[in-house]
């Protein structure tokens, strides 16, 4: 069984919140090949740690004349029994041409979402209006599975979580020994950054927290740090640096290897960006700041996941004091 699924939204959550649907392939089909087409973005994205259930990734690069068809050499290389186009995010035009080249049987896709139609959809002949105001993208994708007659459990749903290898957890165990030696304090870690500014709290605010929990807990801080996050982590550097309070930086470590060490601290806080879906994965006890997304659509859902959204959607309207309290709630103090 040959299975397509184009997904061109490749940043870190929108894999992690499609796999639902490759779950949900692998149950009935586990021996099945699942081809992934993926575009090409300007930093590497580890998809098979991310996503297990893939087989084979396809980089859709339209740089080139010879680069396309490279591509279109490499997929029509196997017959394709279904071809997916999840539109969970966005509707792509070129998505469905691709799955339609593709020579897939069945073609799977959106008719329309929410009213609006999906002007690519007679390129389907398997396809769906679907109602999705408010419901996660974990249950979105599962959906699209559903029409092609592939099914998960609420348990099965819940259960969508990271495993890790006795390698991964040593390594992870290591880490917090080494950097923090002394174990009656708790380890509280926050993520400063996100990929988009209207996702970031403010440095000063973020700081302001940080020294508020510091000074209620005397803890270990762990910071974690992306790629577009220089800037902020050094401004939050310089003024711990000045007060003479001790932290570690996490810097674009490897996915499963960061989410193993998340999954052993006591608080995460973070913004709404790709690493709140890492630890999300991982089971850590979180808190995520959110302003104008949606976190129905977004928040992770392990029963270790809370989220404060603001009342404006303007992350930077959410109180300091209360990320605080939920923080002092949430470490049974």
């Amino acid at each position: 069984m040959n299975i397509l699924i184009i997904r061109q939204h490749n940043q870190i959550g929108d894999i992690l919140c499609s796999l639902s649907l490759y779950k949900a392939i692998k149950k009935k089909y586990p021996y099945s090949h699942i081809t992934l087409v993926a575009s090409k973005t300007n930093y590497e994205i580890p998809f098979f740690d991310i996503n297990p259930y893939i087989d084979r990734v396809l980089v859709f690069d339209k740089s080139t004349t010879k680069s396309v068809l490279n591509f279109y050499k490499q997929l029509r290389d196997r017959k394709y029994d279904y071809g997916f186009v999840p539109s969970t995010i966005k509707i792509s035009r070129t998505s469905h041409i691709i799955n339609f080249l593709s020579g897939s049987k069945i073609r799977v896709g959106v008719n329309s979402i929410d009213g609006i139609k999906n002007k690519s959809s007679f390129l389907l002949n398997l396809k769906k209006d679907f109602s999705w105001k408010n419901k996660h993208q974990l249950v979105r994708n599962l959906e699209i599975a559903k029409l092609a007659g592939f099914y998960l459990s609420e348990d099965e749903l819940a259960d969508i979580k990271f495993s890790f290898s006795d390698e991964e957890i040593s390594f992870a165990k290591k880490y917090l020994e080494e950097n923090f030696n002394d174990s009656s304090k708790k380890i509280i870690s926050f993520h400063p950054g996100a990929g988009k500014k209207e996702n970031t709290f403010p440095i000063g605010k973020f700081l302001e927290l940080i020294l508020k929990i510091y000074k209620r807990y005397n803890n270990h801080i762990l910071l974690t740090s992306g790629w577009t996050d220089d800037k902020i982590i050094e401004e939050i550097k310089s003024e711990l640096d000045k007060q003479s309070i001790r932290y570690k930086i996490i810097h674009n470590l490897e996915v499963k290897k960061l989410a193993a060490i998340l999954s052993l601290v006591d608080l995460y806080i973070t913004n709404d960006t790709g690493t709140m879906h890492i630890a999300g994965f991982s089971g850590t006890k979180m808190i995520s700041l959110f302003g104008p997304t949606d976190p129905d659509e977004w928040a992770p859902r392990n029963k270790n996941s809370y989220f404060i959204k603001s009342s404006t959607a303007i992350i930077g309207d959410i109180p300091v004091e209360e990320i605080f309290n939920l923080a002092v709630e949430l470490l049974g103090e």
